[in-house]
């Protein structure tokens, strides 16, 4: 898990956006694509210190779509951006934590929830190799924030780090929520994770990877159809078998013999939570053609495992079960 950065300040501007967003000058008022108000619809105006500006919720769905919208929002008031995948569980209990965290801030920040998996050109101008991702966005400025999860003091911690900077630049409006009951919470609370989820959930957050295979093994024998278990199986036992090694390690290892098996499939693994899939799965396959029949199963286990951790729709999985299926058949 990534730590806190040490100066937010310093990392302004490390991620461009500008190849992505394309900026219309939107007219006062008007609502932006995907449910996003268009900047200053409230309060005369976007920027400056005590602005306000109208917003259908304090938790947006940002996308490729939309987000050139979302980002004007910057001018008035920082977001909070968090990339998430249905595929990785703890990414979206992170973004449900994320979402009660913000809310608590009474508008003095706004949480943009982008799916990865349905916008690639986010993810991409985010530089995101994992998911949770988590970033800020300050008068259209980009800040990265971390990678991961992190106890919830230390996330409150790190908003009040975003404020602070937001304020040294002039931007420190408001948002207000519109059709909101007198009275009423800004926000609906979001709906707890399955019990056996979030059992091994606060198992990773502890580093008992053991105990968290357990309960997705427990919630998949109670329903082989939930995915969400599957996935999540897939990815703690990645987790487990990487856990306390040395990547200098696998790799001279797997260098050392290219016919050792467990070199292989275990560098396959380190590429995989690196963001190499191509070259995991390349590995892989490769060596697949030089096995016997034991050798192969031990290996299209292996792969059948990553294809749950990269997630089944992604393109690369797409195209290396099209070549593990020519090598099977």
């Amino acid at each position: 898990m990534s730590s806190i950065p040490p100066s937010i300040a310093n990392l302004r501007g490390a991620v461009d956006l500008s190849s992505l967003v394309n900026r219309p000058a939107p007219s006062a008022g008007a609502p932006a694509a995907g449910g996003a108000p268009g900047p200053g619809s409230a309060g005369g105006g976007v920027g400056g210190a005590g602005a306000a500006i109208e917003v259908p919720s304090l938790v947006l769905d940002g996308s490729d779509a939309n987000f050139s919208q979302v980002l004007d929002l910057s001018s008035t008031l920082p977001l909070i951006v968090v990339l998430w995948s249905d595929r990785a569980p703890a990414s979206t209990q992170l973004s449900a934590e994320l979402a009660m965290i913000v809310i608590a801030y009474a508008g003095r920040l706004l949480l943009v929830r982008v799916n990865v998996d349905d916008s690639p050109q986010l993810a991409a101008a985010f530089q995101a190799q994992a998911v949770p991702t988590v970033a800020a966005i300050v008068g259209g400025r980009p800040v990265p924030l971390f990678t991961g999860t992190l106890p919830e003091v230390e996330v409150r911690d790190v908003l009040d780090q975003v404020l602070e900077l937001s304020a040294q630049n002039g931007i420190s409006g408001t948002a207000v929520v519109t059709g909101a009951p007198e009275g009423a919470d800004a926000e609906p609370v979001e709906e707890p994770m399955p019990p056996l989820h979030a059992e091994a959930y606060d198992a990773i957050e502890r580093g008992d990877f053991e105990a968290a295979a357990r309960a997705y093994r427990t919630a998949i024998a109670q329903d082989p159809r939930d995915s969400m278990a599957v996935a999540g199986l897939a990815q703690v036992s990645l987790l487990s078998r990487l856990d306390g090694a040395s990547a200098d390690d696998i790799r001279a290892a797997a260098a050392a013999d290219p016919t050792d098996v467990d070199a292989q499939l275990l560098v396959a693994d380190l590429d995989v939570s690196g963001g190499h899939v191509d070259d995991a799965f390349d590995r892989l396959l490769s060596l697949f053609a030089t096995l016997d029949a034991a050798g192969k199963n031990t290996v299209r286990t292996r792969i059948v495992e990553l294809f749950e951790v990269v997630g089944s729709t992604d393109e690369r999985v797409v195209a290396a079960r099209r070549r593990l299926a020519a090598l099977l058949y």
